[in-house]
Parts: structure tokens; C-alpha cells; sequence
């Protein structure tokens, strides 16, 4: 997967910000620029072609505004090492773009956001025009961390072809799931590739996904570690279950299931939204290679069928694991400056800012009003891919990217709307929970042992953490 959740900053972080703190700010910019006259935005978007097409975003902003812009690629798995040191040096940048939700509440942790910026930012925009979630997902309480920008859902894809021959219905509770993958798990094709490394945040992000659809949650609202309840329990027998009885054996990852499906060796797939390019054909060193797709790269991408939100049999709802990715300001940069850029992107750079990676950047913006969705249906025409560039559509049906666009709508996360955020990215930093699930796997455990084991390494990184 392109895209990995930030994991957790160090408890130094939070020295060196309060120590930092102590050194000014305020809305006269840092280091000795220019003011408001001057941005450094880091971006963690470092893919060579889109760091170019953000260049030319941020210099139409220039021309327009008369504001520089110093653009700063960042690799997001050092984001958190480069944001200590900058604390350190007291050279934090003004904005980070395509920041984690993770990311956001590190920062916000660390007291290193300027939530005044980004609420004032919202409202001008309208909170209204943004897909719910994604604002309930970037807001603590009354304060809006970030702007949200875009994201990526993850999905459970199956062939389509297979089903239907089988009389299945569509995979979209732990039911249907189950009984297709058993129908299925045969002829060399196993039911369903399911991530299973222990030490692979990968494998964490794709059982996050079934036990938010059956109401497991790492926290309560009371911030008490959960993962020891009955929800829990059943989510990681189902998982288990799958993985062991009807998946590919050994530890598989993000690179290994892709190329289970793509070889036409597994009847389903949890993976991100970032598949439909490559299943399309359009990455010439991700290519589908089944039987049929020697004839027509696209067979998959035509040939599958895409569910985005699964309900387990103790969900309340339908849930999906996923991110939004936040235009995030920082504290002590030049608030007008920043608002200004923001906004930009946020509205005449908007649709060109997706295009960066249609597939994988969802628009969590709907249009430049309340009621509008004409940054949707631009999106929807936009050219995925990297070797071959084509719009979406052009190997997907309207049934499948309505599924995808829709995505912000029923995205959760584990522990950030409970104010966790600092845990859960020490969690992800450690991965108990994939650890913990491994075993089960290797049938070394039950559903019952592994919650318990799983509770109890959390609540001792919690306690790390007070």
C-alpha cells in the first residue's frame, strides 16, 4: 500500500515542543522569513511527477497572491524523526500537506497545531460542503485540527465472475464473507488473501477494518483499552479463521496478497483503494498476471467487484477502515498566509490536487457549496495510473466508483474520536495487535487468548505513555 498511517512520535517530542514554546512565533513567520510574505509547506506527496505537479500548484498560488512558497518533500515514514528535530531547531514548517489522521493527532498532542487557522479555514470554506466524517475525524471537541482533504479507503475487492457463476451474494458482512470464501477456496484459488506478518502495519490496518465492522474497538470512550470484549473476540476468530482456513499460507503482506489476486490465485482481496489503478493494468510494475489477463490487462479490473463498508454480526453499522489525509497548519507560522494557501488548494487548486493519484486521493470535499458535488463528478473523469494515464471509468462501472467516492462517509478509525490519538500511534509503532493475531493464526491460540493478549500489551504501552 502507498500509503501508511504515521506511526508515534516520542515522548522527547513533547519536551522539545514545550521547551520550544518558550521561543516565540506568533504570526511573524520563523527562521527570518519574510513573514506573511512566506511559506514552507512539507509535503509528504514525494512521488517525483507529483511533487512537480504541487510545484505548479503552489506557484499559480504565488502568482496570484504574491506569497513564496517553499516546498519541502518529506518521506512520511520519517515525518515523525524530521518534525522532532525541526521542534528541536525551532524550523517547523508552516503547513504540512497530505498529513495522516495519525499524524494530525501527534501533532496535536504536542500542542504543534494552529487549530485557529484551520477552523477559520473550514467555516470560510463550509463545514457543510465537507463529507461529515471527515470533519468528525479531523476535530477534537469544539476545535478543528486540521482541513481535510482527501482520502483512501480500504476495500474488500472479489471477482465478480466467480461469484456470480457460484450464486454468491455480494461479500458484505462476516456471513456472506465466510461462506463465499469456503464456496470458493478451491481448483488452486484460495477464498480470499488476507495480510497475516506480525511486524507489518499492513496486516494491522487490515483486521482494524473487520473489527470496526463488528464494533471492536481498541478504547472506550472512557479511554479504557476494549480490545478484551466479545466484539473483539469474534473479530479476531473471524479474521483468524479466514486467513487460516481459507487464504494463502505463510506471512503474507501488502506486495504478496496484490500478487495472489493479480495472478488469479484468490477469489477476494482486502487492500486500499490504490488497487484500481494497478488491477487496470496502468502500473507497468504492478500488472495483473492471470490466464486471461494476457489478453486484456483490464480482465480483472472488469471482472471485480469492490465493497467498501462490511457489518460483522455485533456491528451496529456498516464500517471501513481507511485514512483522510488534512491540509494541517502549525503553530507560530503566519496565520493569513497559511489560511490563504489552504483555501487555495482547498478550492480553485482542488481538483487538480486530486489528480495527483485519483485512485487513492477520494475527494472528502463535495463541491465549493453546500449541496454541490461538481468536485466528485470532476473527479470521476480524472486519469489514474503511472506508465498508462486513463480515467477510472473508462474499466470501472459507475456501481464501483460510486462505492469508492463514498467512501468518506463510512470511514472510522480506532481510538481517534475517543481522544487516543497519542496511543494509537504508539501502537502502531509497536503492532501488539498484529502480533498477538500471528499466533492465532499459527493456531497457538483462540479467540479468547488472543483478545486478552492483546488488551494487555496496549494497556502497558497506554500506561508508557502517562
Amino acid at each position: 500500500m502507498r500509503r501508511r498511517s504515521s506511526v508515534g512520535m516520542s515522548v522527547v517530542l513533547l519536551t522539545l515542543a514545550a521547551a520550544a514554546a518558550g521561543c516565540g512565533g506568533g504570526d511573524s513567520g520563523r527562521g527570518g522569513r519574510d513573514g506573511a510574505q512566506s511559506l514552507t509547506v512539507w509535503t509528504t506527496e514525494d512521488v517525483a511527477d507529483r511533487v512537480e505537479a504541487t510545484k505548479k500548484l503552489t506557484q499559480r498560488f504565488t502568482a496570484k497572491t504574491g506569497i513564496h512558497v517553499k516546498l519541502v518533500t518529506v518521506a512520511e515514514d520519517q515525518f515523525d524523526q524530521l518534525i522532532t528535530s525541526a521542534v528541536a531547531a525551532n524550523d517547523l514548517p508552516d503547513v504540512v500537506a497530505a498529513l495522516s489522521l495519525a499524524g494530525v493527532r501527534d501533532l496535536a498532542a504536542n500542542d504543534l497545531l494552529d487549530t485557529d487557522v484551520a477552523g477559520q479555514v473550514v467555516n470560510d470554506l463550509g463545514a457543510g460542503t465537507f463529507a461529515p466524517r471527515a470533519i468528525e475525524l479531523t476535530r477534537d471537541g469544539d476545535r478543528q485540527l486540521a482541513v481535510p482533504s482527501d482520502g483512501w479507503g480500504q476495500l474488500l475487492v472479489y471477482r465478480k465472475d466467480l461469484f456470480d457463476k457460484a450464486g454468491l451474494a455480494p461479500p458484505t458482512t462476516f456471513d456472506t464473507i465466510r461462506k463465499a470464501a469456503a464456496a470458493l477456496n478451491k481448483d488452486r484459488v484460495a477464498g480470499i488473501t488476507l495480510a497475516t506478518a506480525p511486524g507489518d502495519s499492513f496486516t494491522q490496518q487490515s483486521f482494524e477494518y473487520v473489527a470496526l465492522a463488528n464494533g471492536c474497538q481498541l478504547v472506550g470512550d472512557d479511554g479504557k483499552v476494549t480490545l478484551d470484549s466479545p466484539a473483539c473476540v469474534t473479530a479476531f476468530d473471524f479474521y483468524s479463521t479466514l486467513a487460516r482456513d481459507y487464504s494463502v499460507p505463510g506471512n503474507q503482506d501488502v506486495d504478496s496478497t496484490r500478487a495472489t489476486y493479480f495472478a488469479g490465485r484468490a477469489a477476494m482481496i482486502i487492500w486500499s483503494s490504490f488497487l484500481l489503478d494497478e488491477m487496470a493494468g496502468l502500473r507497468d510494475d504492478a500488472l495483473p498476471s492471470c490466464p486471461e489477463c494476457r489478453g486484456d490487462k483490464a480482465f480483472l479490473a472488469k471482472n471485480s467487484g469492490v465493497v467498501s463498508a462490511i457489518q460483522g454480526p455485533d456491528g451496529s453499522a456498516p464500517a471501513q477502515y481507511g485514512d483522510i489525509v488534512s491540509w494541517t497548519p502549525v503553530r507560530g507560522g503566519p496565520k493569513d498566509a497559511a489560511a490563504k494557501f489552504i483555501t487555495f488548494m482547498m478550492s480553485e487548486a482542488y481538483v487538480d490536487w486530486l489528480a495527483l493519484a485519483p485512485e487513492g486521493k477520494v475527494p472528502v470535499r463535495r463541491g465549493p457549496s453546500a449541496g454541490d458535488t461538481s468536485y466528485v463528478t470532476a473527479w470521476r473523469g480524472l486519469k489514474s495510473g503511472v506508465d498508462t494515464e486513463k480515467p477510472l471509468s473508462d474499466f470501472y462501472g459507475p456501481d464501483v466508483l460510486r462505492t469508492v467516492e463514498a467512501s468518506p462517509d463510512t470511514l472510522a478509525r480506532w481510538g481517534l474520536t475517543q481522544g487516543q490519538g497519542d496511543l494509537v500511534g504508539a501502537s502502531l509503532g509497536e503492532l501488539p495487535v498484529p502480533k498477538a493475531l500471528s499466533e492465532q493464526i499459527a493456531g497457538k491460540a483462540d479467540g479468547r487468548a488472543t483478545a486478552d493478549k492483546a488488551q494487555k500489551a496496549v494497556e502497558e504501552i497506554q500506561k508508557g505513555l502517562k
